[in-house]
């Protein structure tokens, strides 16, 4: 049984202790890169970042990641910006090296000249 003269003081130091005592929230995904967010928190059910943001709004893209996927918000963006930038297309002049040129359309055949 305890006394009355220390209820109080119990009170006080058990509250005292309660935020030494609770966890530490940790961010999970610090320094880790797009890629790697992508291969170990979406590759399992995707195979590929290609079209993930396709049609989607970067903003709204990053509040689903960060609601659904990733711990942090800095995380959720660089993911959405990762997937926007896997989706868009090479810039035109740029060809990859050891590419062979375009082939212009076929010329139509020269006409018989009748002798």
């Amino acid at each position: 049984m305890v006394r009355r003269g220390l209820t109080a003081p119990l009170l006080i130091l058990t509250a005292a202790m309660l935020p030494a005592t609770a966890a530490v929230a940790q961010n999970l995904d610090a320094g880790k890169s797009p890629a790697k967010l992508f291969a170990e928190g979406c590759a399992t059910c995707h195979r590929s970042p290609r079209g993930l943001a396709k049609g989607r709004f970067s903003l709204t893209l990053s509040w689903f990641l960060r609601d659904h996927y990733v711990t942090s918000s800095d995380s959720a963006k660089a993911l959405a910006a990762y997937l926007a930038s896997v989706d868009e297309p090479p810039p035109r002049g740029a060809a990859k090296p050891g590419a062979k040129a375009p082939r212009s359309a076929p010329r139509p055949p020269t006409p018989a000249q009748s002798r």
